[in-house]
This record gives C-alpha cells, structure tokens and sequence, in this order.
C-alpha cells in the first residue's frame, strides 16, 4: 500500500498535476543542460582543451546529483508545491549571473549553482506517485520523466539561440522561464491529498542501511538516467570532436538522442506496468552489454546505431527503475527517490570526466565506452541477485 486509497478512481486535479509537474521538470532540467548545449560555443569563445570543457559541463551535474536527497526530504516535509516553485524560482539567479559573466571560473562556479535545477526529479516523482494508484504509477512517472525533454530543448535551443541573439541573452531566457513557470506552478498547484511522516535527514540515509535494495536500485539508475545525462551533456562536444560536424549539427543529433529517450521513458513506465520492471530491466541492461561495444568504433553508422541504442535502453530503463521505487518502497517514495536520483545524477557526472581523461590519455574515447558496456553485464548480475530472486509486491 502507498497510502492511496483503494478506489481506483483518479482525483480530478491529477492530470492537471501531471502536467504542472512535467512541465516544471522540463524547464528546470533545460536550464540545467544549458552550459552543456552552449559547450561548443564557449569552448571556442575560451579557447577550453578538452578537459577543462569536460569539467565545464559536468559541473551542473554534480549538485544536480547531490541536491536530490535534500530535495526529496524537503518534498515529503513541506510537500511539491512550494519546494518546486522556490527552485524553479532560484534560476533566475546563476543565469542572470552567467548572463553578466561567462568567464571559465564564473561558468564553473555558477555552473555549479545552476546543477540545483537537476534535483527537480526526487520532488516530481514524490509529487506525481501519490496523485496515482500503484497500478498507473509507473506510467504517470514515465509522463513526468519526459520532463527530461528539456534537455533537448537546451542541447538544440542553446545553441541556435547563442547563435542568433547572443550567449548573454540565452542565459537570460532561460532563466526568465524557470522564474516564471515557479510562479505559475505556486499559483495553480495543489499538494496531494496523500500525507506521509516527514523524516530526518539522518532517517533517510539510515535508509540505505536498512533497506538494501536502495543500493541496487542506486546502480541501476546510475547507468540508465546517468548514460542519458552523461551522453546528453557530452554528446555535442564529442561528435564534433570525433566527426568533426557543425555545432548546430551536433546539437540536432543531440536534441534526437534526447527526445528518443524521452519517448521512451513512459514506454519503459507502460511495459513496467504489465511484465513488472524487473523483466525490463533485464533487458535493457544485457542490451546495454552489447550497445556499449557499437559506440566504441570511431565511424559515425556503428556510432550512431549505438548511440540511438543507448537513447532507447536508458528510456526505457528509467521507466523501469522509477516502476520499482513506489513499488517496493511506497511510504518512502520521496526519500528513496532522492537516494536513488542522486545516484543517477552522479552516474552522469563522472562519465564526461573519464571521456575526457581517455581521450587526452589514448586519443580515443573507446575504453569508455567498453566500461559502459561491463557496466552494463554488472547490473545484470546484480538485479539477478536482488529483484529477479524476491517476489513481486501486492499493488492494491
């Protein structure tokens, strides 16, 4: 039980909430890729190497990461609504600062303010679950995590916009959208009705001693939601890098890489829903196994069949992974998904600086992606030592 009531009967203001929700979730994770979609840009504004670019663009991923605890805690605390209009609200501010300065040191402090934007997730996922019965949760989380459209939006927008009116004014735009949607979201947004006990931040981390299942969960939204940060953050300044294509090229590739695995993400909540997301999970992963080896060749058709590949499996793994966490953990949902969630943001941090690391080191970034695809065969065999051993909860 997850504390919804036993009628299956939605609340009317549910879909009203699904859509409030995903819409906030894409402006915040927009302005959360957008030093990512403008890489290419400053990297030739600065004259950046390739690992001081890498640094740039992970940087937001980091408290975009970390913010995820603190943020679900807050959200099971003082509910969505207003936790998810402040943050929404505090955009304007590392914009408006990159707006005025862009220097290497500014995007990399301020960058790192703006990866707050990222901890959005744990606060939507607590927020939508509890509008929904257990049986429609994993597709109602799905719709909420194609929130993650915004990245494309970025990926795609940011450099067309920075092309066209400057880098200042797009940093601006950006953040008049999240001030704005905060406003809107305060305005016309309502808590759920479902009420859970607000816990401790030494509870929530007592979580991962007490249920184990958290850290399997952790590893496997590691690789799904991390490989789609890491290679939506990454991608536009690897294909230019490798392929040599234009920065509005890059970004077109990018932006579809995005919205493919976007798509796939209520998919991956849908399939969850009807053979369990432990059998999908299985899937993706022994598909990740093979996909990684694709991306490792330096010639664009094997490259690009790899990287549409990886676009599908994480979608699709993510629907999976956020089917589970109501599922085995339904008066946890806020706290688990934020453990969960910062696992994945961390997931997506570390892969740009190892690309990085490998190419300066080797000229290649193939030893990367091999350790996708071992990273790959390791979530099987631990999923086939958690979850595919425990019997399925009873949803009611």
């Amino acid at each position: 039980m997850n504390g919804y009531n036993q009628s299956e009967n939605l609340q009317p203001t549910a879909p009203k909430s699904l859509f409030l929700a995903t819409a906030a979730f894409a402006i915040a994770f927009a302005n959360w890729g957008l030093i990512a979609g403008l890489a290419p840009l400053l990297k030739k504004e600065l004259g950046l190497s390739v690992g001081q670019a890498s640094l740039m663009v992970a940087i937001p991923v980091l408290l975009g990461a970390l913010g995820r605890i603190p943020a679900g805690i807050l959200t099971d605390r003082f509910g969505a609504r207003w936790v998810f209009s402040l943050l929404l609200g505090f955009g304007i501010v590392p914009t408006v600062a990159l707006a005025i300065d862009r220097s290497y040191n500014s995007l990399l402090f301020w960058g790192f303010f703006l990866g707050i934007l990222g901890s959005s997730f744990a606060i939507g996922v607590a927020f939508v679950s509890r509008w929904y019965p257990p049986k429609r949760q994993g597709m109602a989380t799905g719709i909420y995590g194609a929130g993650n459209i915004g990245q494309s939006v970025a990926v795609f927008g940011g450099p067309v916009l920075g092309s066209w009116i400057g880098i200042p004014a797009t940093f601006l735009i950006f953040g008049i959208a999240s001030l704005t949607w905060g406003i809107v979201f305060a305005l016309t947004a309502q808590n759920p009705p479902i009420k859970v006990r607000p816990k401790s931040f030494q509870e929530c981390l007592s979580v991962l001693q007490t249920e184990k299942l958290t850290w399997a969960l952790s590893l496997f939204y590691g690789l799904t939601f991390g490989g789609f940060v890491a290679l939506s953050i990454y991608l536009p300044t690897l294909l230019q890098d490798i392929f040599g294509l234009t920065p509005a090229d890059a970004g077109a590739r990018t932006a579809f890489f995005v919205i493919l695995a976007t798509l796939c993400r209520p998919v991956g909540g849908w399939l969850s829903d009807r053979i369990g997301g432990q059998i999908l999970l299985l899937y993706v992963f022994l598909g990740m196994f093979a996909i990684g080896w694709l991306m490792s060749f330096p010639f664009i058709v094997p490259f690009t069949v790899g990287a549409l590949g990886c676009a599908i499996l994480c979608g699709l793994g993510n629907g999976g992974v956020f089917k589970l966490v109501p599922q085995y953990f339904p008066q946890q949902v806020g706290t688990v998904t934020g453990l969960v969630g910062a696992a994945g943001g961390l997931g997506g941090f570390f892969p740009p600086l190892e690309l990085g690391m490998f190419r300066e080191l080797t000229q290649s970034y193939a030893p990367g992606f091999i350790l996708l695809s071992i990273f790959g065969l390791l979530c099987a065999w631990v999923l086939g030592r958690t979850f595919l051993r425990l019997p399925t909860p009873v949803q009611h």
